[in-house]
């Protein structure tokens, strides 16, 4: 039997209606933080969900747009990997939330947190499973992050970063090499220094723990050193590289989690790469997790600045944990990619 590989078909995003400006959150807050956002971290403006609203929402509105991009239908799916740290519920996983909404019928799927790297180490696994399962036609890989249910609005430290959003690629096999190597670093030392302590099996959200502790909300609980993405992205970004024997100047577009601008202008400043090959949102979606690689992808599809046929493709992210994730792809030539 021959081998077959997977290569990414379609693509689809979707953020909510509720417009959120940098200037909302100055009046929240009380203070200025415009001016400060857009010079030191590239956000201008941000959305979040409507009352009403959940993660699961907002990826099948992704799944909706990647699928209609695709010809496919949900039922044509043949497995759903749902990344998220912001669930519906604890249990049981959102993806089955998803492919409920969906009319996917039976189609089986599950979640991953691995908080902000998660949609990227959805990917690899995504690719193993295709090259590994015959029956594995279509996977849909989906990042969803609805933070503002975890926020603090007077918390000027994550008030000011976090949105909602969803982004969404399915793959297809094919007979062409199109998945090249991936790479993973943790920091585990970090493991609490970002996150939402509260509402888990350590610290459940009992009435007297939401009276300590306050309710569960994202918290920067210890102090990541500044410039951590710009040190270790190369590296790891290399190491992606280096599994298909090729350098980093071979890359025609890099995606990286959408955190911080000036930080992707630096790392690209840092491996010698003109800003031209890569794209970034935080502008007008602000920071959206596990959502936000996809969706960059889709935005640079949508602006005719994305990958043509052949283009290297590496997408690279970080999250709490401290986890650290990088994907290289190859653009399908001939698999009629739709994004």
């Amino acid at each position: 039997m021959a081998i077959a590989f997977p290569c990414i078909i379609s693509t689809g995003k979707y953020v909510p209606e509720r417009l959120v400006t940098n200037q909302d959150i100055e009046r929240i807050l009380g203070e200025p933080v415009d001016e400060w956002l857009r010079e030191n971290v590239g956000i201008e403006q941000r959305y979040f969900l409507k009352e009403g609203q959940t993660t699961s929402d907002l990826i099948v509105e992704a799944a909706r747009a990647a699928l209609a991009k695709s010809g496919l239908s949900a039922g044509e799916m043949d497995l759903l990997i749902c990344s998220t740290d912001t669930p519906d519920w604890i249990s049981p996983a959102t993806a089955s939330v998803v492919l409920a909404k969906l009319g996917a019928g039976n189609t089986p799927g599950f979640d991953i947190n691995n908080a902000c790297a998660g949609w990227v180490s959805s990917l690899d696994l995504a690719a193993r499973r295709i090259m590994t399962d015959p029956d594995m036609q279509y996977i849909m890989v989906a990042g969803g992050y609805a933070m503002s249910r975890f926020l603090d609005m007077h918390d000027k430290y994550t008030a000011t970063l976090f949105a909602d959003g969803a982004g969404v690629v399915i793959l297809s096999r094919t007979d062409k090499q199109c998945w090249l190597g991936s790479s993973f670093q943790s920091f585990n030392d970090s493991c609490n220094a970002l996150g939402v302590f509260i509402g888990g099996a350590t610290r459940p959200a009992t009435p007297e723990n939401i009276q300590q502790f306050g309710p569960p909300s994202v918290k920067f609980a210890k102090k990541i050193p500044g410039g951590f993405n710009r040190e270790h992205w190369p590296a790891l970004m290399r190491d992606a590289c280096k599994q298909a024997g090729v350098a980093l100047e071979d890359v025609n577009h890099f995606y990286f989690t959408q955190l911080n601008l000036r930080t992707i202008q630096a790392v690209m400043k840092d491996i010698n790469q003109p800003i031209s090959k890569t794209h970034w949102i935080m502008d007008k979606y602000g920071y959206t997790g596990s959502g936000c690689l996809p969706m960059t992808l889709d935005d640079a599809m949508e602006q005719g600045r994305g990958p043509k046929p052949g283009d290297l493709v590496l997408f690279t992210a970080s999250g709490g944990g401290i986890a650290m994730a990088s994907s290289l792809w190859k653009w399908p030539d001939g698999n009629g990619i739709r994004g």
